[in-house]
């Protein structure tokens, strides 16, 4: 293995840095081992609090260290795992006695915690002699939120204790089969009836039919979460102004009971109309016009009264999401007054606990409760396609996707920031398909203040996404192990890990999934260490395999028989172009014209053509695809005629039999692109790009290019073709 000449950083540092899971060195995905600059630790760790810049800030701040863990009586949380026994510490003077008990979530008590051996000598912190014990969780803690309180003297110390699942099982409604569904851009599947942009009335008619007429288990969208209600509107559904809610624009008007209480529902409906001519001749989805106009739409509707039931069903929603709503309302309304950058407002508007921000929240009441009520519609709304996709037959309904993080400038980035890193970005070190690394602007989640605050914004926002979800996607999960901090300023390139406590997060993800009754699926792509798969599978996540990268040791594709069972597989993914552009190399000749490569495009050209060529010998050694152009591919289903992908196969014929592969491997989930299910060519998002391409504005398309309204996939023979064939591969009787 070869590795690395760089200066070392000074032995201090990448003491310190240790200390705070901060990589002084790490792997890079061709197996080198790097070191992490000077430069870099030290703004990583001034990020975490932490002066480091000299010897002396570094000596004063390993001794800080010290005393910060002596200091606390109790860790900040306690986390734990159902049927296994987690020792914990206390701190106490010297010889003074204590006892411990512990308040479940059910109100009970608990107390005789055992105490286990500790040998380790008493701390002297400033003249007081200070003992550490250890004692232990029973292994029959019952899952959920506790806590364990301490007593020395008259005086109660209490630390929030949370109790996971060891192991998250498949749902039971899953059963001990394996179900297939589509994966959708939600905002770029329009409708006839839609405002320019798909909605949450799309979304349930597309998992209705696909269930219905498929046997789909389930649909996958993009991240719902909230973009800033202000123009221009943010298209990454990836770099939202907050994860904790969702982006109104997905609603539909025409649901919302009110409607049809109102007196001028002519003027809206030809609003809409107005809208929609203009998403049928545009060649990019433009979400400020159609929230412009849904907008107005919904400031008629949020005007008409409540029922009493209603009015009792708002109540009880603004009661349930409590202070976050609120949180987020006022933003969405100071946003509106001071633009969508809350670190340009006034200083006294910059931290939602000031007192200005609570005078502006009175003092705009009505602007704020809009919000307000836009999250209980949308929330309704979402409910209702969750509800319809069950009963229309899926197994799982909707699977949403959890983003990695938020927009630095936006609503929970504002509300948040006492758990935040600033200073720093969340993103990618330098991989096969992004050689130059990715910078996602998104401020990380601090590690040490999660931990401080029992992980709460974490567990809300977990609950919060499987609210009305069967499953979830997490993007990035290897995030939620070690995240990439890049210092602001810097590059990609000179970015290093910062760990996080693997064991929390994801004991949280899977205590939110199993109350719920959800599948998790994390999305490990991109560098990861080993472990880290066996981890998620132990404990009952599943992985996501695409299959370009299904390699084995050699660089061979990996025959079917050998992929992962608990995982989610699919052709492609939303960061490359659906299977027939990805057939044609458009996602090379993008990355070239976007100076994106760090080898001549020939070079990966060719790279990228021997790779496919194993593909299509791997088809043809299982079957999948014959020697000749215009075969019959068994599924008594024309073909359409689609290009030649040049290696004598028709591109229609590969994708189907690319697809039918996904059938012959144990994964026990597979999903269907829906841009794959029309033959759409186009990427929905280059990595490493902004305004260079426009990502997550490509209106669903044919081959040709022209936009496919969901009516028209419907009755679209490929998209009934490759259903039926992720259908037979689930339902192999069929």
């Amino acid at each position: 293995m070869a590795t690395e000449v760089a200066a070392q950083p000074p032995s201090s540092l990448i003491d310190l840095a240790q200390r705070y899971g901060v990589a002084a060195d790490y792997e890079d995905w061709t197996g080198r081992r790097v070191s992490a600059g000077t430069t870099t630790l030290i703004a990583v760790l001034e990020a975490l609090g932490v002066p480091a810049a000299t010897e002396e800030d570094r000596a004063a701040a390993l001794a800080d260290h010290d005393r910060q863990y002596w200091t606390r009586s109790l860790p900040p949380s306690i986390v734990g795992r159902h049927g296994v026994t987690t020792p914990f510490w206390v701190h106490v003077t010297h010889g003074d006695p204590v006892r411990l008990w512990m308040r479940l979530e059910d109100g009970s008590v608990r107390t005789g915690l055992r105490q286990l051996e500790n040998n380790r000598p008493p701390f002297d912190l400033d003249g007081r002699s200070v003992g550490e014990a250890t004692f232990e969780l029973p292994a029959d803690v019952p899952i959920g939120y506790h806590h364990l309180h301490m007593q020395v003297g008259s005086t109660d110390i209490s630390t929030p204790v949370i109790v996971a699942p060891t192991k998250l099982d498949v749902p039971t409604r899953l059963g001990g089969g394996r179900a297939w569904g589509l994966a959708a851009q939600l905002y770029s599947v329009r409708s006839e009836n839609s405002w320019g942009v798909g909605d949450l009335t799309d979304l349930t008619d597309l998992a209705v039919w696909s269930a219905a007429q498929h046997g789909a288990g389930f649909v996958l969208v993009n991240p719902m979460h909230a973009a800033a209600p202000t123009a221009p509107m943010e298209p990454s559904p990836y770099l939202p102004t907050s994860r904790r809610f969702v982006n109104p624009i997905y609603v539909r008007v025409e649901a919302i009971p009110e409607y049809a209480l109102l007196r001028h529902r002519g003027r809206i409906r030809k609003a809409r109309q107005q809208v929609q001519s203009r998403a049928a001749r545009a060649e990019q989805i433009d979400r400020d016009s159609a929230w412009k106009a849904k907008r107005a739409a919904l400031e008629s509707v949020y005007l008409v009264e409540f029922s009493a039931g209603r009015e009792i069903a708002y109540a009880a929603f603004r009661a349930r999401e409590g202070r976050s709503l609120d949180d987020f309302a006022t933003w969405c309304a100071l946003a509106e007054h001071h633009g969508a950058d809350w670190h340009e407002w006034p200083a006294e508007l910059q931290h939602p606990r000031s007192e200005a921000v609570a005078r502006f929240a009175v003092e705009h009441e009505a602007e704020v409760d809009f919000h307000r009520w836009l999250q209980f519609v949308v929330d309704e709304q979402f409910g209702a396609a969750q509800r319809s996709a069950v009963q229309a037959g899926m197994a799982l309904g909707i699977m949403a996707d959890l983003a990695v993080g938020v927009d630095p400038d936006g609503a929970d980035a504002w509300a948040l920031q006492d758990v935040l890193a600033l200073g720093v970005t969340a993103g990618a070190p330098p991989d096969e398909f992004n050689q130059l690394g990715q910078d996602w602007s998104q401020p990380p989640w601090r590690p040490d203040r999660l931990a401080e605050a029992a992980y709460e914004p974490f567990r809300a926002l977990v609950a919060a996404v499987l609210r009305h979800a069967g499953g979830v996607r997490i993007d990035h999960i290897i995030g939620l192990f070690r995240l990439w901090w890049i210092p602001k300023g810097a590059p990609p390139t000179e970015g290093t890990y910062v760990r996080y406590d693997h064991e929390a997060m994801i004991g949280i993800v899977a205590l939110e999934a199993y109350r719920a009754g959800a599948v998790v699926v994390g999305e490990d792509l991109g560098t990861v260490e080993p472990w880290v798969r066996d981890y998620l599978r132990e404990r009952g996540l599943f992985g996501t395999s695409i299959l370009w990268f299904e390699q084995d040791d050699e660089g061979h594709p990996l025959p079917a028989e050998r992929w992962r069972e608990y995982c989610l597989s699919a052709v492609t993914t939303h960061d490359l172009p659906p299977t027939a552009g990805y057939l044609a190399g458009v996602h090379v000749r993008l990355r070239a014209e976007l100076d994106l490569l760090t080898r001549p495009a020939e070079e990966e050209l060719a790279s990228d053509r021997a790779a496919q060529q194993a593909w299509m010998a791997e088809l043809r050694r299982v079957g999948l695809l014959g020697d000749d152009r215009d075969e019959n591919d068994g599924d008594g289903a024309d073909d359409g005629g689609g290009a030649d992908d040049g290696d004598g196969a028709d591109v229609d014929a590969v994708v189907l039999a690319l697809h039918r592969y996904l059938g012959r491997t144990p994964s026990r989930l597979l999903a269907l692109s829906l841009a794959d299910a029309v033959g759409e060519v186009r990427t929905q998002n280059q990595p490493g790009t902004t305004d260079e391409y426009p990502n997550w504005r490509v209106p669903l398309g044919g081959p040709h290019g022209r936009q496919v309204l969901l009516e028209d996939v419907f009755t679209d023979a490929r998209a009934a073709a490759l259903c039926e064939a992720m259908r037979n591969s689930v339902e192999p009787r069929r």
